[in-house]
């Protein structure tokens, strides 16, 4: 097991370069100190593939005073970003759909969703990559962005914080047709939905993808379209 400052000889990841030649990947959160209440004590990577796996032992002191010791798993694979490309004159907005497998084997029907544009950030600033995703997937070159708020979807198990973000588009702004990377595996298919029926959807069943429904929800109670 991987410790905090004295790794196990020949680990990959740890000690050793893995596939994408990291090291160093047991020493995530080891000096935190923002929080009195918790101290690390270990930290162990349990899985090094493409994104990485930990299981993090800490003391952690109640709100009565007890002092418990906890083991958890955090999936770590970065932070990513996602985007509202609407055009304010014809009330529409673009949105893609894909195959996503842990929904369809999670009890979607075909695993097709429906979703906003987004990516992981990589090594670029969150307003570079998410303007990178929407030329990918959708086609469309963005001029301003709308910052709107960083939210983390899944705090329980998954590290990654999205940043949330809006833009207008016009017709002439679809420059590719997008579709993604197909080197990357990517088969994304673009929708150019009415506001008002995508946001029916959210309610209907039809979009059930979080980010995409805190957007468009977002998009009605702001009166953005």
């Amino acid at each position: 097991m991987a410790t905090n400052g004295s790794p196990l000889l020949g680990q990959l990841g740890v000690d050793i370069p893995d596939s994408r030649g990291r090291t160093g990947l047991n020493r995530a959160g080891a000096d935190l100190d923002g929080n009195p209440n918790v101290r690390i004590a270990n930290v162990e990577v349990t899985s090094d593939g493409w994104h990485v796996l930990r299981r993090t032992t800490f003391t952690y002191r109640r709100r009565d005073g007890q002092q418990v010791l906890e083991a958890r798993e955090s999936y770590d694979r970065g932070n990513g970003a996602t985007i509202l490309v609407y055009d304010p004159v014809r009330r529409t907005v673009l949105l893609t759909r894909q195959f996503r497998f842990p929904a369809y084997v999670n009890g979607h029907s075909d695993g097709m969703l429906i979703e906003t544009a987004a990516g992981l950030l990589d090594d670029d600033t969150p307003e570079v990559a998410i303007r990178r995703e929407a030329s990918e997937e959708l086609g469309v070159t963005l001029g301003n962005l709308q910052h709107i708020f960083d939210l983390y979807m899944s705090p329980g198990s998954v590290t990654e914080r999205v940043h949330f973000y809006a833009a207008q588009y016009r017709p002439n702004d679809r420059t590719t047709p997008g579709g993604g990377l197909p080197e990357d595996g990517e088969d994304i298919e673009v929708l150019e939905i009415p506001f008002d029926e995508a946001l029916a959807m959210t309610a209907n069943g039809a979009i059930v993808d979080g980010k995409t429904v805190i957007l468009l929800q977002w998009a009605a109670t702001t009166h953005l379209l």
